[in-house]
């Protein structure tokens, strides 16, 4: 059913409706300001039926003009952090293998840079249409086409289960890149010049991406935003596999787990994420994230480590920019009510816990004479989950012959009174200019955002689209010499990296994949 067009303003005549012919079929999309935008184009099949937890297979062609007006429904989303109210109203479908497209002039022969924006969400929720994601302002400030895409996520993109390949989350990302390499020209980007962007498990899925030879000569430049150093090993992820089948009452294979309907199979995540907390003596650091999905090295979709894989030149020819945020893991805190309630003996298990080396606890209290439980609880946390798994893929760009810039956001969200700090997350509403939006409403609290967030915020798309174009964000690459980093702030400036004292704690730490203890 065609959705109404506005009219016109008077005088003017309305312009036809853009219609551009994929591999599959043509699409119709509409203009919107001075953009054409196309929504919910299927990239590969519906991953159902004979096709459930399958990788994903090619999109059967139609015939005559596809209406490309609305997003593709998500993919069964995790209920856990969102509420099963909140995922009850997500629209209902099995088309979850879309992309959408925002261009300034879906014309061949414009040949603009491409942005590929990839979701966060822990691997278990996130999808293309939230509106935190709306890319208007990006295509348009940056006269780039940007490109979002969904990608199964939790039971379906990410349990590690018998009869099924790993990572087909990962898996369903390629795939969507290889729709942007066979499809895009006729959208006005240019395939050669595919820039990939993410945050949070977004950057941790690139990471993986660059480690990965299926992905490899699908993108030249990329920018991962707080990548997580959680990669679960084999053994781990088949464990944590048979955990949640187990909540269903069925084998973790395949064929059990596809006689549940996907979206009631995301109850497994669910309730198995509050029970591994209590189960830290088989499931180590991973338990008590509470996450019983991240990307797998098992050997053959992804071989190893991001870090292994790029200190081995497995991206030396991509361009990168990574960076992370000062106070990332106050987010978490905040959102499990604890801001200020950080007890001692909760700190000491969590700097006995994450901080590097035998020694590891003692260290930090050394380094960071005077801080408070809370303090030391969040640097930890914030150094082993993000801040220093993203130092050390700059670094290991580095010593795999490759070329990276290095960013770190320390302007402090206004919410909460400025409780938040520069948290996890803050980058998205700043990059996106999505401030009365999904994370903006919380970072922002509502209100209309001050001069200083507005130039940040047009900062952060600027330097991103001048690196998708260039590959020159607009500060030095990073070395070990003199550690230069872009710090982002009201007034942003070039420095050497921030966090100096907890880079020497994590010196000559590896990032390897999670164990089975």
């Amino acid at each position: 059913m065609t959705t109404p067009q506005p009219r016109p303003p008077a005088g003017e005549t309305a312009r036809p409706e853009p219609v551009v012919r994929t591999g599959a079929g043509a699409v119709r999309g509409r203009y919107e300001g001075e953009l054409a935008v196309f929504r919910g184009i299927p990239f590969a099949e519906p991953p159902v039926g004979e096709a459930r937890f399958a990788a994903p297979r090619p999109v059967r062609g139609w015939d005559g003009v596809r209406e490309a007006y609305a997003f593709g429904p998500p993919p069964p989303q995790d209920a856990a952090l969102l509420g099963r109210a909140v995922v009850d109203r997500l629209p209902a479908g099995d088309d979850w293998l879309t992309v959408n497209v925002w261009t300034p002039e879906p014309d061949p022969a414009a040949r603009r840079p491409v942005m590929v924006w990839i979701y966060g969400g822990s691997f278990r929720l996130g999808h293309s249409g939230s509106p935190g994601y709306d890319a208007r302002r990006i295509a348009q400030d940056g006269d780039v086409v940007v490109v979002t895409l969904n990608y199964r996520v939790g039971m379906e993109g990410f349990a590690h289960i018998e009869g099924a390949p790993a990572n087909r989350g990962l898996l369903d990302q390629v795939a969507a890149l290889e729709w942007v390499r066979d499809n895009i020209a006729a959208f006005g980007g240019d395939p050669g010049q595919v820039t990939v962007f993410g945050e949070s498990a977004g950057a941790g899925s690139i990471a993986a991406l660059l480690a990965m030879p299926r992905a490899a000569g699908l993108f030249r430049r990329a920018i991962a935003q707080s990548v997580p150093g959680t990669y679960f090993s084999d053994a781990l992820a088949r464990d944590l596999g048979a955990a949640l089948a187990a909540e269903t009452g069925l084998r973790p294979t395949a064929a059990d787990l596809s006689t549940v309907d996907p979206r009631k199979l995301t109850a497994a995540g669910e309730t198995l994420g509050p029970k591994m907390p209590r189960l830290v003596d088989r499931w180590g650091q991973a338990a008590p994230t509470r996450t019983p999905y991240a990307p797998v090295v098992d050997g053959e979709v992804l071989p190893s480590t991001p870090w292994q894989a790029l200190a081995e030149g497995s991206a030396r020819d991509v361009e990168l920019v990574t960076g992370h945020n000062r106070e990332e893991f106050r987010l978490f805190i905040a959102l499990g009510g604890r801001l200020g309630q950080i007890t001692a003996e909760q700190a000491d298990r969590a700097l006995r816990r994450y901080a590097p080396g035998p020694g590891g606890a003692d260290a930090y209290r050394a380094a960071f004479p005077g801080a408070s439980p809370g303090e030391l609880y969040e640097r930890v946390q914030t150094d082993w989950v993000f801040a220093m798994p993203t130092l050390k893929l700059a670094e290991a760009q580095l010593a795999g012959g490759g070329r990276a810039h290095l960013y770190e956001l320390t302007w402090p969200a206004p919410g909460l009174d400025g409780a938040l700090g520069a948290c996890h997350g803050l980058d998205i509403p700043l990059l996106f200019g999505t401030f009365e939006a999904d994370l903006g409403m919380l970072m922002f609290a509502g209100e209309r955002p001050g001069e200083d967030a507005r130039a940040l915020s047009s900062r952060f798309r600027a330097a991103w689209t001048a690196f998708a174009r260039t590959g020159d964000p607009g500060w030095p690459a990073y070395d070990t010499e003199r550690r230069l980093v872009q710090v982002l702030d009201a007034e942003p400036r070039v420095a050497p990296y921030p966090e100096e004292t907890s880079r020497r704690l994590w010196d000559g730490y590896e990032f390897r994949p999670l164990p089975l203890l």
